[in-house]
């Protein structure tokens, strides 16, 4: 009987610890979860600048505008919440650099010409000619396309009189130039400052992850959730050095996550909760 009940207050008191052991296993489990899903928000900021860059640029290789994976790492803080650090990958600043250069001496005249192009009369032949030996001075012209051989029978003499005729009755409905021309494509101005716009794509992808996907890290009403964005800080082998780079921390309270989750509050009027802080 006396072994037993040694036995008994042993198993009573190692419930405690083995339950401790369990929750830190879980919580640990769901950091690593968030983890995850944190570097993938990342991935996918990149891959929407990646995008936008090809759409400029198509024979750029835009594969190689990133070239390092991003590392989160999470704790969960006693009286806190939770906090993540996210090392996101530099942007390739000799890629953007010779990009930008490229735009600045020929892309970007080119695409004022088109814009140019898209605003004139059709009819105003003297501005099209003028138009054409300025853009003959940016780049050379394109080989002619090859000519189809002209046919050898002509139309019969009624015909033309009756497709002329007719062209020449058809009223006027009111076709102008500027519904003629084209609208010109608004332009991505990535380039300007392809930093910040990296910056701010990865941003929103970590707020959206944030609000989504951190149900499972239980996190109190009166704790926080914190993200620490920063830079890996690689320097460029050609271009500048981004002096640029900045650490973005965003937090929310864990009432408004628990309000957003329970459609007690709005995506917009809790992003609007989010404090953001740039250093």
């Amino acid at each position: 009987m006396k072994t037993l009940g040694v036995v008994a207050f042993g198993l009573t008191l190692a419930s405690p610890a083995f339950a401790q052991t369990a929750d830190s296993r879980q919580t640990h489990y769901q950091i690593g979860v968030m983890e995850r899903v944190l570097e993938g928000a990342v991935e996918h900021g990149a891959a929407l600048i990646r995008d936008r860059l090809q759409a400029i640029a198509p024979d750029a290789p835009a594969q190689l505008l990133i070239l390092d994976m991003p590392r989160v790492r999470g704790f969960r803080l006693d009286a806190y919440g939770v906090f993540f650090d996210v090392e996101v990958p530099s942007l390739n600043g000799t890629l953007t650099w010779s990009l930008r250069t490229l735009d600045q001496n020929d892309l970007g005249l080119q695409s004022a010409l088109n814009t140019l192009r898209a605003r004139l009369d059709p009819a105003d032949m003297d501005l099209q000619q003028a138009l054409k030996r300025v853009e003959l001075q940016v780049r050379p012209a394109a080989p002619a396309p090859a000519v189809a051989p002209v046919s050898t029978v002509s139309p019969t003499l009624p015909n033309v009189r009756r497709a002329t005729g007719a062209a020449a009755s058809a009223p006027n409905r009111g076709v102008t130039a500027a519904s003629v021309a084209p609208a010109a494509a608004p332009q991505d101005r990535i380039l300007d400052n392809p930093n910040a716009a990296y910056r701010a794509e990865v941003v929103q992808a970590l707020v959206d992850a944030m609000l989504d996907f951190s149900g499972a890290l239980s996190i109190g009403p009166d704790e926080w959730m914190t993200i620490a964005a920063r830079s890996s800080q690689d320097r460029p082998r050609i271009g500048p050095a981004d002096n640029d780079a900045q650490t973005v921390m965003i937090r929310l309270r864990g009432a408004d996550l628990a309000a957003f989750r329970a459609g007690q509050m709005s995506r917009n009027d809790v992003i609007g909760r989010i404090e953001k802080r740039v250093f």
